[in-house]
């Protein structure tokens, strides 16, 4: 655990609790050769993030654009109302 800790400045303990709580998010599996814990990434879980995140993703891009096409709108309605008015 030592060596696995080392590049992250984390203590032994505090990348068991790290693991574990990865393990339990079911993001990686932990096996067992002689005294090594080796774990292995499930990348399923990830997917399906991935795709939950992307839908807001897109919803929220669309939103933007509707608001900046609004924003736009209403800029060239000042400026057309301040023409008129200098007239």
């Amino acid at each position: 655990m030592a060596e696995l800790s080392q590049p992250f400045s984390m203590t032994a303990p505090a990348v068991t609790k790290h693991l574990k709580v990865l393990q339990k998010a079911g993001l990686i599996t932990q096996g067992r050769q002689a005294q090594w814990r080796p774990c292995k990434l499930e990348a399923a879980p990830l997917h399906e993030a991935a795709d939950f995140i992307a839908q807001y993703r897109q919803f929220w891009e669309q939103s933007l654009d509707r608001l900046d096409s609004y924003l736009q709108t209403l800029q060239a309605q000042e400026k057309n109302h301040g023409k008129k008015s200098a007239k």
